[in-house]
């Protein structure tokens, strides 16, 4: 989806300026936000391309005016009440798992994995100009607005991974193999930009050969 997310190249924000010192919480609720959607994460009531499209498809407003934890929680909040897991919906019911103090460490641990064996060839190979097609779907994606149209050049070949976009809409894993492309920044944004490239993991479906 295009959606308020999606900022790569857009003007008007003023550029990110990190600190060296930052704290990874602020307040206490946003720890107590970070752990409820890990939690209910781990419950299997949704996965995790639905968690960000949920993230990603809050109205632009909303999703402009506010901070990062503010965000992960209003999506959460869509995603429970989605699945009637809010205790206030007559007949609520219990999320499929339910993760235990004791096993936090060894879940998050053991993360969460998106590489599946190879169950057909690759499609391009390292150095290979391919161009990021233009798409506009309705639904979930995780091909930047900024590259759509544009050439790049195939700089690493990361295996199958999940798909992302029919993951989040429901529709299965549908493993696609996953490459690293560089794009040169000034094809891009112009010759005012201030960065040299930019890297991006794409999924082949996102991509098409370049014609010699």
């Amino acid at each position: 989806m295009n959606g308020p997310h999606d900022l790569g190249g857009a003007q008007g924000f003023g550029p990110i300026a990190p600190q060296d010192d930052e704290l990874r919480f602020h307040e206490a609720w946003e720890r107590r936000a970070f752990a409820l959607t890990l939690a209910m994460g781990a419950s299997g009531a949704w996965n995790l391309d639905q968690a960000r499209s949920a993230r990603e498809s809050l109205p632009p407003a909303l999703y402009l005016s506010s901070s990062y934890y503010q965000i992960w929680f209003e999506a959460l909040e869509r995603l429970l009440e989605a699945r009637g897991l809010t205790r206030m919906q007559p007949g609520g019911s219990m999320p499929p798992r339910v993760l235990k103090a004791a096993d936090v460490p060894a879940v998050l641990a053991r993360g969460g994995p998106t590489e599946r064996p190879p169950t057909v060839l690759a499609r391009f190979a390292a150095g290979d100009p391919v161009r990021a097609r233009i798409m506009h779907p309705s639904g979930h994606t995780r091909l930047p607005r900024y590259l759509r149209g544009h050439v790049g050049q195939v700089e690493a070949v990361r295996g199958m991974h999940v798909y992302p976009d029919t993951h989040a809409a429901g529709d299965g894993e549908q493993p696609c193999w996953l490459y690293t492309v560089r794009f040169d920044a000034k094809t891009l944004w112009g010759a005012d930009t201030t960065a040299a490239s930019v890297h991006v993991d794409c999924w082949e479906p996102y991509l098409e050969p370049v014609s010699a």
